[in-house]
């Protein structure tokens, strides 16, 4: 066999080995646990919850961060404070995240000249309060109850360090929005729930991500450098939990 014949073996075998990887570990995931797991959950919280701290980076999010916060306070979790960036936006988004300060008490807005994602979001850390970070986008909205799943994690075990979100895509009338909802739905998702059967998921969706923020400091946060900022803080963190220590986990 030449050279050739070995690459397209590979092209034809590698996606198909993957592919039954991925769907395994999917079908002991859902068989495993998602059957097993009640919804919605209630869950009960006392004073020894941890706090959680919201970051909410924005630019130009003036046709949807109205309706992002108001989602954001309806969350079924007592300890928590959000923080939205304006990361030099070119509409209204900024007066409009001033105005919604005085609606909402523990909203806390920070402006700052256009940096991207990755600066909005080390900008929100470094005023944080909360021992659990979560970040979402400018356009995402949240389940009642996603703050408090996410935060279950985390008490179930010192050794995790972060957890991934289940995104969904609003937007599906337009071709791409009906071609991201499959791939979120039945590629990214099933990936995921894969990769925690396997021990590590390998990428924290930025669209809703949460960290022990212990863990985020010793990494720096997110690297500004990064287009794809979550992937890089994934694989910082991952490294990290892999060292001794209380987050010793991912």
């Amino acid at each position: 066999m030449n050279i050739l014949d070995h690459l397209a073996i590979f092209t034809l075998g590698y996606p198909s080995l993957m592919a039954t990887i991925w769907i395994c570990g999917g079908i002991y995931f859902y068989v495993h646990w998602e059957r097993k797991q009640p919804w919605p959950t209630t869950f009960t919280w006392d004073e020894n919850a941890p706090k959680v701290t919201v970051l909410l980076p924005c630019y130009n999010e003036g046709a949807n961060v109205d309706e992002t916060i108001y989602h954001l306070f309806k969350q079924n979790y007592p300890f928590m404070e959000v923080i939205a960036i304006n990361d030099g936006s070119k509409d209204d988004t900024a007066s409009r995240l001033d105005a919604l300060v005085l609606q909402y008490p523990a909203l806390k807005v920070l402006h700052q000249a256009n940096q991207g994602k990755a600066s909005a979001m080390n900008n929100g850390l470094s005023q944080a309060t909360g021992d659990i970070i979560v970040g979402i986008d400018g356009d995402a909205i949240l389940d009642y109850d996603a703050i408090g799943y996410m935060v279950s994690h985390f008490l179930s075990s010192p050794k995790v360090s972060g957890v991934t979100g289940n995104p969904r895509v609003r937007t599906r009338s337009t071709a791409i929005g009906k071609i991201q909802t499959g791939e979120f739905s039945a590629i990214i998702g099933l990936i995921k729930r894969a990769q925690r059967i396997y021990g590590m998921v390998f990428t924290i969706s930025g669209v809703i991500c949460a960290f022990r923020r212990k863990a985020l400091e010793e990494v720096g946060g997110w690297n500004t450098d990064m287009i794809t900022e979550d992937i890089d803080v994934s694989w910082q963190v991952a490294k990290f939990a892999m060292n001794p220590g209380p987050c010793a986990g991912y």
